[in-house]
């Protein structure tokens, strides 16, 4: 901003006009005095009427001086409101119209205070010195409060040329404490309302300001305020739009981030957003445009009973959970499971529905595949291999128990069956077999012809009572067969002859890459398989190493019987078990079924 006048010095013209008229005022004076001393004198009035000269020369001077200031200060004005209406950083402006307004009034120091929209006390902003630098306020600041607050509530202007001496404010702490001088406070006024104050002061001289700097200073405090609100406006209105980008940023993320399908349209069934999990489901282009068109256009296959959902929704803001099969183009059958509810604005009003799309079309492909799998695989065995995460699937040698079952006089038996018969009379014994096998939590490994084998301590059904389990299994088959023969003719009535032994057994799935199964390799099943084939009809037999860990439960007798299964193994001792001995435990339940015994009771 130009350099203002200094108020003390003439204009060129004027000052050489005063020096002419001191010239001649001096020559008159000095011929005046020649005159006198020879009797004569000068006209009448001359020496008056240079003097009246003088004083209009001087009233002009002051004149020009005022109106060369007015014109200075006004064009910096308009300069200066040119540049902060420019601007719309709020700190940027509030400097700028502070070092206007010392430049203008010639202050020492000026501040700026604006109201809190909020809580509406004045806060100081800006602190300027007549250098153009910030001032330090760290030992708070040294201003007029007073004339502050008066200025911010009557929203008039105050000029005090010593505020010490003026018995409005002399008796203020600030002033007397501050040894405050000339001071000047102006409103910043926005369409009536005052949203601030401009204050400047002197602490060392009086009289500095005066009317004419306090008009210019409030036309340009006009200005200064609504480039003020206008900034404040701006950076509102940026702080906001941050924040909403933000809040639509995180509100794309997260529709991106979850796992379904989400789509949510207007009152109109027009569609707003759909997430990437849903163009996933859709198979559509991440660039394909979905979005403002009509949700029966994106989804063309919807049933009658998701519109009726649907317009529940949207009329009574219901929310409602439906089950949905559809033919998908390009997907075939698809199934999926649909939650809606009613999207609400900031005022809690309906303004939509959001739709939620889970895809069990894989779900129910696996479940279909795991019921398939669970005819063929031992209950024990799907049960941890539908979470077989945490079992060691690969190959482990292992102590287990295993029971080798065989129908005896099958072989005569079948030879008098039509097919269908013969295969409905062997599934009803082994099936005896495997529900026995199953009620103690054995895997059923293997069904061979009429024989059936059944294995605990797998790593499938780690137990520690492994041993007790499968004997308790055999005495239970035995008793199930004495059962059903009560139901079935005297000619189809068969017995098992039934092995046990407790080893080492190599445990891991065998056979082809098409196709594997689980097997049991070792002494443990082979030598039970011997001892199925020393069994007689109902009979038991069990090894030493059995007798050894169930002994105190069962009632078993030694068989005369010791033979060498294989040349890889020891003489087997041979006992047959006869039944339970009394108070020897509880029941071999599962949990279901005593959960249900126990509500029962």
């Amino acid at each position: 901003m130009d350099n203002l006048p200094d108020q003390n010095k003439q204009p060129e013209g004027l000052s050489k006009l005063t020096q002419k008229v001191e010239d001649v005022t001096q020559l008159l004076r000095t011929q005046r005095d020649l005159l006198k001393q020879r009797g004569m004198s000068l006209p009448s009035g001359s020496l008056d009427n240079l003097r009246t000269l003088k004083a209009q020369v001087d009233d002009l001077n002051r004149t020009m001086i005022d109106n060369l200031v007015e014109l200075r200060s006004l064009r910096a004005l308009a300069e200066t409101s040119a540049l902060i209406n420019s601007s719309l950083s709020t700190d940027e402006v509030l400097n700028q119209v502070m070092d206007t307004v010392i430049a203008l009034t010639r202050a020492e120091r000026g501040y700026i205070a604006l109201k809190n929209k909020q809580t509406g006390d004045l806060e100081f902003r800006i602190a300027r010195g007549m250098d153009q630098a910030q001032l330090d306020n760290s030992q708070g600041l040294i201003v007029s409060k007073t004339i502050v607050r008066d200025v911010a509530e009557k929203g008039e202007a105050i000029l005090t040329d010593n505020a010490a001496a003026d018995q409005r404010y002399n008796s203020s702490q600030s002033i007397a404490g501050y040894n405050l001088r000339s001071i000047v406070a102006v409103p910043l006024k926005v369409r009536d309302e005052v949203i601030g104050v401009a204050y400047c002061d002197n602490r060392f001289m009086p009289g500095v300001f005066r009317e004419q700097e306090l008009d210019v200073l409030q036309a340009f405090a006009d200005q200064a305020a609504v480039a003020i609100e206008n900034a404040q406006l701006f950076e509102a209105s940026r702080i906001r739009l941050a924040e909403v980008t933000d809040i639509r940023d995180r509100m794309r993320n997260l529709f991106s981030s979850i796992a379904n399908g989400v789509i949510t349209v207007d009152h109109d069934n027009q569609v707003l957003i759909v997430n990437s999990a849903m163009r996933s489901i859709l198979n559509l282009a991440d660039d394909a445009v979905v979005e403002d068109q009509p949700l029966d256009a994106l989804l063309p296959m919807l049933p009658e009973h998701f519109t009726e959902n649907l317009m529940l929704a949207h009329e009574e803001g219901q929310q409602s959970r439906i089950e949905l099969t559809l033919e998908v183009s390009g997907q075939g059958t698809r199934y999926w499971t649909v939650a809606l509810s009613p999207l609400r604005d900031a005022n809690s009003e309906n303004s939509g529905v959001t739709i939620v799309v889970s895809d069990m079309t894989e779900q129910k492909r696996l479940a279909s595949q795991l019921a398939e799998v669970k005819l063929f695989l031992p209950s024990a065995l799907f049960d941890h291999f539908r979470d077989a995460s945490s079992i060691d699937m690969r190959p482990q040698e292992r102590e287990i128990t295993c029971m080798f079952a065989d129908v005896r006089g099958f072989t005569t038996f079948s030879e008098e069956l039509e097919p269908e018969d013969l295969m409905q009379a062997i599934n009803k014994y082994l099936s005896l077999a495997s529900d026995a096998i199953g009620l103690f939590e054995g895997i059923t490994d293997k069904y061979l012809g009429d024989a059936v084998t059944g294995l605990w301590n797998t790593q499938f059904n780690p137990q520690d009572d492994h041993v007790v389990r499968a004997v308790s299994a055999a005495l239970q088959l035995r008793l199930d067969l004495i059962a059903q023969h009560e139901v079935l003719p005297e000619n189809e009535r068969l017995y098992y002859g039934i092995g046990l032994h407790v080893g080492p057994a190599v445990i891991g799935n065998v056979g082809s890459p098409d196709r594997k199964e689980l097997a049991a390799l070792g002494e443990a099943y082979d030598i039970s398989k011997y001892l199925q084939e020393q069994a007689a009809e109902g009979e038991i037999i069990i090894s030493q190493a059995v007798y050894d860990e169930v002994s105190d439960v069962f009632e078993c007798e030694p068989t005369d019987i010791v033979r060498r299964p294989k040349p890889a193994y020891d003489d087997v001792v041979m006992y047959r078990v006869i039944k339970r001995k009394k108070g020897t435990g509880s029941l071999f339940i599962d949990d279901e079924l005593r959960d249900l015994l126990g509500d029962i009771s």
